[in-house]
């Protein structure tokens, strides 16, 4: 690139571990370029479920979720060929949409010195010994010392995660619906994840009363129904009397459902032993844990706060954050990997499902073994 500007450090991508690290990091006074590529807020494939774990690391940043209007969920529901399972989850977690939650973290950023950049799509990047040189298209190039790539599920040419080992098979659909005033005060409260073939769904209420609907399928099952998500719905609900219950009379929100391909869960980025500095993967760039366990977006929290951590005391040596985000991560993500394998098809439904109504506490443990550990979260907030 002949013509550039120098940035100390730039953020790609404005979600949920972006954000995070900007924040974190303009609060001891270092001023991150964020380049994100949406020009509007807008709402994202996501659970939308907030653990404990993320409602700590929102709570430290200032994110108020009341303020927001966040829901309110306290137990789960297991549903599988119109059988039911029901556990109180350890913890009280919250549902609120990363349209709302996204907007709110940007808009604390900006407050702690980050300059946001709206409508910036990253080409590529090429990392050297000293610094990442950045195409961003119209808005030219870019030679960062440090890089933060956080640009969630969506990969970046020249910095590419590998894919090998995960579930790379798999569709996401998001479609938030105003339900009947009877469904939303039947499913107030409550998370309800639906088992049904080559596939699961989660329902939950987000801010608004409004609520939302996660589908992941497989490739082939999509297919199988013409690639229509009317007709895959219309399938599913068929199989599901649940979640026909929970639709009948609902107004969908979107004009067709918000979707991604190719989700590679399980993927848990592996540090190089040698390699450039300075390149800190966050969120989905350092790893995918499958959409049910509802930890995903409480990982991404902590990838950001560790990331801007590690560069605070050890400037840029993204090594050892990579080393340690991994060690916090790879259990959780490995025990969700072989969930996912038993829960996409019949038998290992069935098992799943008949283990966890014989002993509801099942799910609880689950709930718990999936999640950030409390020591790792202290090292994470330790400078904040």
């Amino acid at each position: 690139m002949n013509q550039h500007r120098t940035e100390k450090i730039v953020i790609v991508g404005g979600g949920l571990a972006g954000a995070s690290a900007a924040c974190v990091l303009g609060r001891e006074g270092h001023s991150a370029l964020l380049l994100e590529r949406d020009r509007e807020p807008r709402n994202k494939v996501c659970g939308e479920f907030l653990s404990v774990e993320a409602q700590t690391y929102l709570a430290g940043l200032g994110i108020d979720l009341d303020d927001l209007g966040a829901s309110r969920i306290s137990r789960l529901g297991l549903y599988h060929r119109g059988m039911q399972a029901e556990a109180k989850l350890p913890f009280l977690a919250r549902g609120l949409s990363r349209k709302v939650l996204d907007e709110a973290l940007l808009q604390k950023a900006i407050l702690h010195g980050a300059r946001i950049m709206r409508g910036v799509s990253v080409r590529s990047v090429t990392t050297e010994e000293t610094a990442s040189w950045i195409d961003a298209g119209s808005f030219g190039g870019i030679q960062a010392e440090t890089l933060f790539l956080a640009s969630g599920k969506h990969g970046v040419r020249g910095i590419k995660r590998p894919a090998s080992g995960s579930i790379n098979d798999l569709i996401g659909f998001k479609m938030h619906y105003r339900l009947s005033a009877e469904q939303r005060t039947s499913l107030d409260g409550a998370i309800e994840v639906i088992l049904f073939e080559d596939g699961y769904a989660g329902l939950q209420l987000i801010e608004d009363g409004i609520a939302n609907l996660c589908l992941v399928v497989a490739q082939e099952r999509f297919e199988r129904a013409g690639k229509s998500w009317d007709s895959l719905v219309e399938q599913i609900t068929g199989e599901c009397h649940i979640l026909a219950d929970r639709l009948e009379d609902a107004l969908a929100a979107f004009d067709k459902p918000l979707s991604i391909f190719q989700v590679p869960y399980g993927f848990v980025h592996q540090p190089e032993t040698t390699g450039p500095q300075g390149l800190f993967r966050l969120g989905d760039q350092m790893g995918v844990i499958p959409s049910f366990t509802g930890e995903g977006m409480s990982m991404a929290l902590h990838s950001g706060y560790l990331a801007a951590r590690i560069f605070l005391r050890h400037g840029r040596t993204s090594s050892q954050y990579h080393r340690k985000m991994a060690s916090d991560i790879q259990r959780q993500v490995q025990l969700a990997f072989l969930l996912n394998k038993a829960a996409r098809f019949g038998p290992g439904q069935a098992a799943l499902f008949h283990l966890c109504r014989t002993w509801p506490s099942l799910m609880r443990q689950v709930a718990t073994f999936t999640r950030i550990r409390e020591g790792s979260m202290q090292g994470a907030l330790a400078l904040v």
